[in-house]
């Protein structure tokens, strides 16, 4: 019989690898990290065939920059709808959070541009009960959750003026250009996800975080045809996800995602370093709220637009976001118009311009591929992003017997340049907070990626198999790991019982008991 002590130890030792082998599934991860992955699924919310009026898509942009250009006591900032009503395709993205004790999960669009997580409470007035966009809504009840509890205004974290003194809750507000808008309070309840602790082994996990509860809401957030849950914000702020989970030591200081841009859409979106040899860095100005980049030039065909390096330099009213909420893409005015001009010039023989509700559009017969130009933006540290004709094209319909494609570049008289989704689509983006650094590049984002969610090391994971800085590569298999876990606590047992045995017999021996 096993010494007492030792038994106990060894029933220890069984049960942590139990628990470590207690899902085995496919998703991303980096194995050998300080922290662990976080995973999330991304899916378009406009299903590929749900046609927008392209006046109502531009509109709901500028509304909110609205929203990313003020601070907590609710400015408003409104800027100009500029474009034609034409319908196309399009699509921003959402992921699944579940939130609270039980949990429930809840549609939320993943949101580079602001920064705090909000749903909306069943109190809620004036909020949509039902989606055009086929996703059910949920509501979020703090009596519901036995780890709900409010914010109040003392509460350090309680970054906002709008505190009531009857109800003593950290409250917000926040206003949209289009005057539509949400105001609630702050609540602490718990976020789930999965975390990758080894080689194709998960767990779920789960933190308290800060979020909002949306109890008002009015304008165009009213609206059954693309009603959601709320909002993920991502932004760099204290209160913003990332922030939270990273200062808390859950996650790293840095996430990705690749959004798919064909298709039926989707993507992923990881808490960690998405790898890719091909990722290119350029450094974030420092000191902004938003996730602003140097932008240093625009090339259309291998040659600089003659645009004025001002025009790029960051300022209180200038400079260049990446915002993965705003779905087109604007220019500072001074460089629309030469971008305009050289492409004219450049497909003028092959394909007839035409303006059509104010939007430069190309009578084209044959495919753009072979006739538009490549568009590079270039950054600091030597990064550009290289742009194919249908990033900065669509095809609105037919005229004179040819296709027209339209440029939905869109201008900026305020002089803000804004990357939205059009040019953050089917590509690898990293946002590195700990090293203050954005990365890209080209993928097929319905493929596996690699994930590394520490710095320095040469292993690292993807949904299909486990790779290594050397050649050698296992495939994954789920019974499989669920085998090796099995003999990993064979080989415990056999190990544990002969050390035990062993332990055993010397005390017999040197202190005769």
């Amino acid at each position: 019989m096993l010494p007492a002590n030792c038994m106990k130890l060894l029933m220890m030792v069984m049960a942590a690898t139990a628990a470590i082998a207690i899902v085995a599934v496919e998703e991303d991860g980096r194995i050998g990290a300080s922290f662990p992955a976080g995973v999330l699924r991304l899916e378009r919310v406009f299903p590929v065939n749900h046609s927008v009026e392209l006046e109502e898509l531009i509109a709901r942009d500028r509304a909110r920059h609205a929203r990313m250009l003020q601070n907590f006591a609710g400015g408003i900032g409104n800027f100009p709808v500029i474009g034609s009503s034409d319908p196309f395709l399009v699509g921003f993205y959402y992921t699944k959070v579940k939130l609270g004790s039980p949990p429930r999960e809840y549609n939320v669009q993943i949101d580079t541009g602001s920064d705090i997580l909000w749903v909306t409470c069943g109190s809620c007035n004036n909020c949509p009960q039902t989606s055009g966009l086929g996703v059910e809504l949920n509501f979020y009840d703090t009596a519901s959750s036995s780890t709900a509890s409010l914010i109040s205004c003392s509460d350090r974290r309680c970054a906002s003026d709008e505190c009531s003194r009857e109800t003593n809750q950290c409250a917000y507000t926040f206003h949209y250009g289009d005057n539509s808008g949400t105001t609630g309070y702050y609540v602490s309840d718990l976020i789930y996800f999965d975390t990758v602790l080894g080689t194709s082994l998960t767990a779920n996990s789960s933190s308290p975080i800060v979020f909002g509860c949306s109890t008002s809401q009015s304008g165009g957030l009213t609206k059954m045809d693309r009603a959601i849950d709320g909002i993920f914000g991502l932004g760099q702020q204290g209160l913003s996800v990332i922030s939270q989970l990273s200062s808390n030591g859950i996650s790293p200081k840095v996430f990705s995602h690749c959004l798919k841009g064909d298709g039926n859409g989707g993507g992923i979106l990881v808490l960690g370093e998405i790898l890719n040899p091909s990722i290119v860095y350029s450094p974030l100005v420092p000191s902004k709220v938003h996730y602003t980049v140097y932008l240093q030039s625009i090339a259309v065909n291998g040659q600089i637009l003659p645009v004025d390096p001002g025009v790029f330099v960051s300022s209180n009213d200038r400079g260049t976001i990446v915002d993965s909420g705003t779905t087109l893409v604007y220019l500072a005015s001074e460089a629309y118009e030469p971008f305009i001009s050289a492409i004219t010039a450049i497909v003028s023989p092959s394909a007839k311009p035409i303006i059509s509700g104010k939007r430069p559009c190309y009578l084209v017969s044959s495919s753009i591929e072979d006739i538009f130009p490549p568009v590079s933006l270039n950054f600091a540290g030597d990064a550009s992003m290289d742009l194919r004709p249908a990033d900065y094209l669509a095809h609105m319909g037919f005229l004179e017997g040819a296709a027209m494609w339209c440029v939905i570049f869109e201008v900026n008289d305020l002089g803000l340049t804004i990357l939205g989704d059009l040019v953050l689509k089917d590509k690898i983006i990293v946002y590195d907070l700990a090293r203050q650094r954005i990365g890209w590049a080209e993928y097929d984002c319905s493929s596996p990626v690699n994930v590394s969610i520490t710095s320095g090391k040469d292993e690292f994971m993807n949904a299909g198999q486990y790779v290594s800085s050397s050649p050698r590569s296992v495939p994954f298999n789920l019974p499989l790991a669920r085998t090796n876990a099995l003999l990993l606590l064979f080989w415990e047992l056999m190990i544990g019982s002969y050390l035990c045995s062993l332990t055993s017999m010397l005390l017999v021996v040197f202190l005769d008991i």
